[in-house]
């Protein structure tokens, strides 16, 4: 036996996601209420950062109280409980240590992504993939779906599509059953067979008769399966009792508590000019006197530790830099297609994408959707959100782009004009429309008349 013990050197490219670049990407797509209170929590954590009040309005957020005193409250509280801030007889006025405050019975809402990185602790996989893992639970959607395919991360990262796959299928071990799909058909797959109900009907049913089963024809989904309707009802509330929303009862980011615009862009004199909103936030600093320690000691484990703070200090502040020069060149770009929207109003929107968007900032598209997330702008029409400034174009006879927006007003108006007792089929909405120059199949006409909350015609039928 002739063993071949030779080494070989073979080159592999491969991304490692640091704590500070998944940091980066939290912060991007952070509304501006989530940031000040990330801001917020890291100034209480790290000695280094400082507040520059000058720069600071307080006219917003009122700086002494957010910034200092706001941690000094267990401070406080243990102050008013101590013998030299009261007597014994003052004390009674306070609640007993034994006693249990209501408070504790407030439950914070759970994240959807602290579940899962939770998880992952407890996964015996490697490092990288990990690292790609928790890069993928960042870019779930609202809803846990997955929006980029696998070419898109590849891309976006630089690494083959074998390695996100992997780090892809890590990521939909997870509970809740169904997260990190592509579509709603990948996600019915893996609860069914999370959930061992999956079985060749089912699969069936799942890959061709979603619509059907929405619409309860039985009878066409069993003669297309050669069962009787009766099992296809049986196999249909299975399906139906599964979760076509793997995010639903966590915090996804979704729910906010109140609006803080990012941006205003303002009319003055006829120019339209973007003003981002920066007196929300506070301007961090580093603190001088931990500079003059590393000076004074240069080899010391204080030494150490002053050293990583002022790192972590550093990239926080280039961060909140980063995303809000990302946000403003997003919004120059919006602007400029925009035009007339914010001159005359949402009837004169254009067709817009994020890779329109993407390419002209030179970014990836991905990074034009973490950077609108949950953003709002103020605008003469009031506080709307960046998102809706995004209208896909669809294409008309006469090769010109029509707003979906103006499609979906016009679907809704004409239902509102039909006949309730014989009303209009999608295809007959969808023949309408292209009478109108608006070229548009019945399955789009199905998508946006679910999107208006428009029941279908049998629905909608009235004696």
């Amino acid at each position: 036996m002739n063993l071949d013990y030779r080494m070989k050197m073979t080159q592999e490219q491969r991304m490692v996601l640091t704590q500070n670049m998944q940091q980066s990407i939290k912060l991007l797509q952070m509304s501006l209420h989530d940031l000040r209170e990330y801001i917020d929590n890291e100034y209480s954590e790290n000695p280094i950062l400082e507040v520059n009040e000058e720069s600071y309005d307080d006219t917003q957020v009122n700086s002494e109280m957010q910034m200092e005193e706001r941690y000094d409250y267990k401070k406080i509280v243990e102050e008013l409980y101590s013998d030299n801030y009261c007597d014994k007889s003052e004390k009674s006025y306070f609640r007993d240590e034994d006693e249990t405050s209501p408070l504790n019975f407030i439950e914070k809402k759970k994240s959807l992504k602290e579940y899962l990185y939770e998880q992952l602790v407890e996964i015996d996989c490697d490092p990288y993939t990990i690292s790609i893992s928790k890069y993928i639970i960042e870019s779930l959607d609202s809803r846990g779906y997955l929006e980029l395919s696998i070419e898109e991360f590849s891309k976006e990262l630089g690494i083959p599509n074998e390695d996100i796959e992997k780090a892809l299928k890590v990521v939909q071990s997870l509970e809740p059953y169904g997260i990190g799909s592509r579509n709603i058909q990948e996600c019915l797959f893996i609860q069914s067979l999370k959930l061992n109900i999956l079985d060749d009907i089912i699969e069936k049913m799942i890959s061709n008769h979603l619509e059907n089963i929405a619409e309860n024809k039985y009878d066409l989904i069993g003669k297309d399966l050669n069962i009787s309707p009766r099992e296809a009802q049986r196999y249909g509330d299975l399906i139906k009792s599964l979760e076509p929303k793997p995010s639903r009862g966590f915090f996804t980011g979704e729910e906010v508590n109140y609006i803080i615009p990012d941006a205003e862009i303002k009319n003055i004199d006829g120019e339209f000019f973007i003003m981002m909103n920066e007196s929300v936030l506070p301007k961090l600093v580093i603190n001088k006197m931990y500079k003059q320690v590393l000076e004074n000691d240069k080899d010391s484990e204080t030494n150490t530790y002053v050293k990583e703070k002022i790192n972590k200090a550093l990239f926080l502040i280039k961060s909140i830099e980063q995303r809000k020069n990302t946000l403003y060149k997003v919004l120059e770009c919006v602007l400029e297609r925009q035009n007339e929207f914010f001159k005359n109003g949402k009837q004169y929107i254009k067709p817009l994408t994020l890779k329109e968007i993407a390419d002209k900032i030179k970014v990836h598209e991905s990074t034009v959707s973490r950077a609108i997330k949950d953003k709002y702008v103020l605008t003469s029409y009031g506080t709307i959100k960046i998102k809706d400034l995004f209208a896909t174009g669809i294409s008309s006879n006469n090769q010109e782009d029509m707003s979906t927006i103006k499609i979906k007003n016009l679907l809704k108006k004409i239902v509102e004009q039909e006949n309730k007792e014989k009303p209009l089929s999608d295809q007959a909405i969808s023949n309408m429309l292209t009478e109108s120059n608006m070229k548009i199949s019945r399955r789009t006409v199905a998508k946006y008349r679910e999107e208006l909350g428009i029941k279908s015609s049998s629905m909608r039928k009235r004696l």
